[in-house]
């Protein structure tokens, strides 16, 4: 059996810790990073990558359709043909350059990579099954990142019919009939690109609203292009399983009418889960928040020399949280004074509009006892918007009325993605409402609506 030793042990080459590694590297600690299948985790494989890039295909797809039949741009073309194969080929190409990226920054920071699946003996070891035989590393400093997996519901187990986000960003056959079991932001996103592309989607949601964690006033527009795109949404309704021929899906709404749905392929949603099972949590002594492994400001557990990062952590379960607890670690392993003390963590919903918020919403900031003042500048208004075709949406910024710290930002409508930035950078810089309203934005582009909303909540918004 083959022995390693090293400072750094990072168990899981996702997002956050292949950062963890790679920040590992670049202070001169000495690093191991462990992982079975290929760097970059859920997110670059099968997650946060390939769906956007799914997503970028279906919206050009959509255009081309557009453009298909009469265009108030005065743009024509023949009718569109999708070949799924080649989508997923360019998809997985996108996948492999970002991957293969990986693991040259893990090389050039002189972090050891071992393929392989990792077990802790415990708090200072961890035995790897390889290929060619096992492995066993001991580590001063053991860094927990083993992600999430999507959660299995008993009446629907992943296989043949029934799939997870995993195999539906494989599919090289486009489903005729897609049942989407949950309406939260993974089912929406693949939900409308599926029924852009050329699929008959019905989705299946046990609560009475679609994206809960958002409030209602940013998902009406989401809403709107879900009718618009033909897709029907079965609100308060519970997936019960297949029917009797295994080729529909049968749902129950909460006055127990049951509705049995065409399905080719029957996606479910309904939430992903800490990745606990068969690396060793069972050998370790560490407390735990509910399902998760408990940790401090410093993404240290209760054990010395073991921390945690990204989902395994606790919620939000987003890539950017992940990769910045692993720089954190890092640094904290090489013993500079660092905790985290992060103001907001911006969560973008790559629906179609687009949806963003970073730091408190009204409702948040009400409960947290704050007086506010709240600014709204709608797309309508916007000069770049219009000349997109994509109006719908605003920005809105939540502010105390006392002092006008901004406390929260928010905004739905197309590419607001791009915004989120900026408005993690306001938020963590203390911006008031007078920054940014005297901030000079760009002029034509959809930012000026931040600067707008700001004036609005000052009272004296320019162009509305």
């Amino acid at each position: 059996m083959e022995r390693l030793t090293c400072n750094t042990l990072v168990l899981g080459a996702g997002p956050g810790g292949y950062v963890a590694a790679i920040r590992a590297g670049q202070l001169g600690l000495d690093t191991i990073i462990v992982e079975a299948a290929t760097p970059g985790g859920t997110c670059l494989n099968i997650g946060c990558i390939p769906s956007k890039a799914l997503i970028h295909a279906a919206e050009e797809f959509e255009k081309a359709v557009a453009f298909s039949t009469e265009s108030p741009l005065g743009i024509s073309a023949s009718k569109p043909k999708l070949e799924l194969k080649k989508t997923i080929a360019w998809k997985d190409e996108i996948v492999t350059r970002l991957t293969t990226g990986v693991e040259a920054l893990l090389k050039k920071t002189k972090v050891r990579s071992v393929s392989g699946w990792g077990r802790l003996i415990d708090g200072k070891t961890c035995l790897v099954t390889a290929a060619d035989g096992e492995i066993t590393i001991s580590a001063a400093n053991i860094v927990i990142a083993t992600g999430s997996v999507p959660i299995e519901i008993p009446a629907l187990p992943f296989g043949g019919r029934v799939i997870s986000s995993t195999e539906a960003l494989s599919l090289t056959r486009l489903p005729r009939h897609l049942a989407v079991v949950g309406a939260g932001y993974i089912g929406l996103e693949l939900g409308t690109a599926f029924a852009k592309l050329g699929s008959k989607v019905t989705i299946v949601e046990a609560g009475d609203r679609i994206l809960p964690h958002y409030d209602r006033e940013l998902t009406r527009p989401v809403s709107g292009k879900l009718k618009q795109l033909g897709i029907e949404v079965l609100l308060n309704s519970t997936a019960r399983g297949l029917s009797d021929s295994g080729n529909e899906l049968v749902a129950v709404d909460g006055e127990g009418t049951a509705s049995v749905l065409k399905a080719d392929k029957i996606l479910v949603t309904v939430g992903r889960r800490p990745n606990t099972d068969g690396w060793g949590l069972d050998q370790l002594d560490l407390s735990r928040d509910g399902r998760f492994i408990a940790i401090d400001q410093h993404c240290h557990t209760s054990m010395t020399g073991v921390f945690g990062i990204g989902d395994i952590t606790g919620e939000p379960m987003l890539a950017h949280r992940a990769m910045a607890q692993g720089e954190l670690v890092a640094e904290r392993i090489a013993g500079l004074p660092v905790a985290w003390d992060k103001i907001s963590i911006p969560a973008v919903c790559f629906t179609d509009p687009e949806l963003v918020t970073a730091g408190l919403s009204p409702e948040a900031a009400k409960a947290a006892g704050h007086d506010i003042k709240i600014g709204k500048f709608p797309f309508q208004a916007n000069g770049r918007a219009m000349t997109t075709g994509h109006e719908a949406g605003f920005v809105r910024v939540v502010a105390r009325a006392d002092n006008h710290v901004v406390l929260g930002i928010q905004a739905v409508g197309s590419n607001v993605s791009e915004l989120s930035s900026q408005f993690g950078l306001a938020l963590e810089m203390g911006s008031r409402l007078e920054d940014i309203a005297a901030t000079i934005h760009a002029h034509p582009t959809r930012g000026e609506a931040v600067q707008e909303a700001a004036l609005g909540a000052l009272g004296h918004a320019l162009h509305i």
